[in-house]
């Protein structure tokens, strides 16, 4: 890339994709053939690649037999005491594919930089690309935040128009840098959602509270796993007792609203090339 360049180095590749030519031919066959150039034995270039020495020839023999003309010949005797040898034709497969993946590589690395210029395409992936154990994502938009002398409140607008609150201390949320409309993560442990329904009417002292569809209950001997659909579509679980899912009597199509603690969230910030990587237990 050169210097001029207006985006930074890539940190990772949006889009991959791998060359195979005429079905077969792909990086793993090339390699091999590459290892036979270099070893002069089918022995050593099948460990090379990590092959075994019975898998090594039986793709040279599919490669031999669909090539127009043969890529690997084997000779036995002579001053050096034979080997393996590509033949002309080997030899010209090899650059060709080098020539072939140089381009190939070339057009990988454009669209890449082509999508660092297509903002809602980057916010997709993104999302996507997200790494994280705890079974609840969710993402929206900082609409706005208050703050204390030690903590911060920070209201978060998801897709669907709820709100979600989560408080952090006044180093946290200046360590993530965030402003107004920035795109977040939000990461919400399974354990820390209760569930309240109309038959179970509640004063509530938590902070947040999502209004959703139940689409299925799953338990075993002691949990359940309530799942859950918000407004937006988005979905999240909760994990409740057995005993407090049956005494709900929660069936799919229930209304339900889903109650946690604004200290319950964590937030994970939305970097101009870098997918959020946060590692949080449920």
């Amino acid at each position: 890339m050169s210097k001029n360049s207006n985006h930074p180095a890539l940190p990772m590749a949006w889009v991959e994709a791998e060359l195979r030519l005429a079905g077969m031919l792909d990086k793993r066959m090339i390699e091999l053939l590459s290892a036979i150039d270099k070893t002069g034995s089918i022995n050593q270039a099948a460990k090379h690649v990590g092959l075994s020495y019975k898998g090594a020839w039986q793709m040279i023999e599919r490669a031999n037999n669909l090539a127009p003309k043969v890529l690997i010949a084997t000779a036995t005797g002579g001053s050096k005491g034979g080997g393996t040898l590509l033949t002309p034709a080997g030899q010209a497969l090899l650059r060709l594919y080098a020539r072939l993946e140089y381009r190939h590589q070339q057009f990988l690395a454009k669209l890449n930089r082509d999508l660092l210029d297509d903002p809602e395409t980057m916010i997709l992936l993104k999302n996507m690309a997200v790494k994280s154990s705890a079974s609840n994502q969710l993402f929206g938009q900082v609409s706005d935040f208050t703050t204390g002398a030690i903590h911060k409140e920070v209201n978060v607008r998801l897709k669907g128009g709820e709100h979600i609150v989560a408080s952090m201390t006044n180093d946290e949320f200046d360590s993530l840098g965030l402003k107004h409309q920035d795109d977040v993560l939000l990461l919400i442990g399974t354990s820390e959602i209760n569930i309240v329904t109309d038959a179970h009417p509640y004063r509530l002292s938590a902070r947040n509270s999502l209004k959703g569809t139940v689409i299925r209950v799953q338990h075993d001997d002691v949990d359940a796993e309530v799942f859950i659909r918000l407004l937006g579509g988005e979905s999240i679980v909760a994990v409740i007792t057995r005993d407090s899912a049956e005494s709900l009597i929660l069936n799919p199509g229930d209304s339900v609203l889903a109650v946690f603690k604004s200290n319950a969230v964590i937030l994970g910030t939305m970097t101009n090339t870098d997918p959020p990587v946060v590692v949080a237990e449920d």
